[in-house]
């Protein structure tokens, strides 16, 4: 016991050996907390992230407190000796400020967890930490249509969040208002076209129809807001320069949505051709008709 309380005194007495040791011996502890957490899998789960998120944040606060009740001497004998520079302080630790406040306003707001879309503003990603100072996401292509994982990762300082607006996107991990548009550079009469596009384009979502309309019904209930239904909607516009544009907005699986605007674009080329392409011209005679100049 004797030798303990030596021990005790000395590493006291040394501050700062005992702060490298703590330091060391924590950062070890959270390095085999989070390799039994991940464990052996290829991928990381949401609860996963979440746990590996929490065991981050948790050992940072213990250091801080540990930290700040072993130099508490220090700490107050160094705040009344930079009294005259407080403000070159606040001023020079403004984004640290703001990464700290964000990160309150954050987690008071709910604006987001771990494992949601967010869009903040031109980066869009996949919630996987968020700390006092930052928020890490993986970045996926939402402005390209493709809604899948671009491979990059983009850490935001938590400021951010009071110079931006925040989208939650959670909703789109499963069904997502997909909009595109096909560009017609000829002028004919595309409303004629249209009923047999529509038929062509209902094949491609009756077995999931049914689903994509429950769901449709659930975001607006969560909502609280009257949302476009889940079944699709074509119209015709115009564009500056003559064109004609068909827009199209569709209400289908998120891995899914690619696909189907290529099959839309298709049956819409498909329909284009055989009705303004291949129709016979009007000035074309019959076979056999008698030449009236002859």
């Amino acid at each position: 016991m004797e030798y303990v309380n030596n021990v005790l005194d000395y590493l006291l007495s040394h501050k700062l050996l005992f702060s490298v040791i703590i330091i060391i011996f924590t950062l070890l502890v959270r390095r085999s907390t989070l390799a039994l957490i991940r464990g052996d899998g290829a991928f990381i789960t949401e609860k996963q992230r979440k746990w590996m998120s929490q065991t981050k944040n948790g050992t940072f606060a213990m250091l801080l407190i540990i930290g700040f009740f072993l130099w508490k001497e220090e700490i107050n004998e160094f705040a009344l000796s930079v009294t005259a520079i407080a403000v070159a302080i606040v001023v020079a630790s403004k984004e640290i400020i703001l990464c700290f406040t964000g990160s309150i306003q954050r987690a008071s707001s709910r604006s987001f967890r771990i494992g949601d879309w967010i869009e903040v503003g031109s980066l869009c990603g996949e919630v996987i930490e968020h700390n006092m100072m930052a928020t890490v996401i993986q970045e996926i292509d939402l402005a390209g249509g493709r809604y899948h994982y671009t491979g990059k990762t983009a850490t935001l300082p938590n400021s951010m969040f009071f110079t931006y607006p925040v989208k939650n996107l959670n909703f789109m991990k499963r069904y997502v208002f997909h909009n595109f548009e096909i560009i017609v550079p000829e002028f004919v009469n595309l409303y004629t076209l249209l009923p047999s596009f529509r038929k062509r384009m209902e094949v491609h979502f009756e077995h999931f129809i049914e689903v994509a309309r429950r769901y449709n019904l659930m975001i607006e209930k969560h909502a609280g807001v009257d949302l476009p239904g889940a079944d699709p909607v074509v119209y015709i516009g115009s564009m500056p320069t003559g064109e004609q544009k068909v827009h199209v907005m569709i209400f289908c699986p998120t891995e899914r949505a690619h696909e189907l605007e290529q099959l839309i674009r298709a049956d819409f080329m498909a329909e284009y051709e055989r009705l303004f392409i291949n129709r016979p011209s009007e000035n074309q005679q019959p076979e056999g008709a008698l030449n009236p100049a002859s």
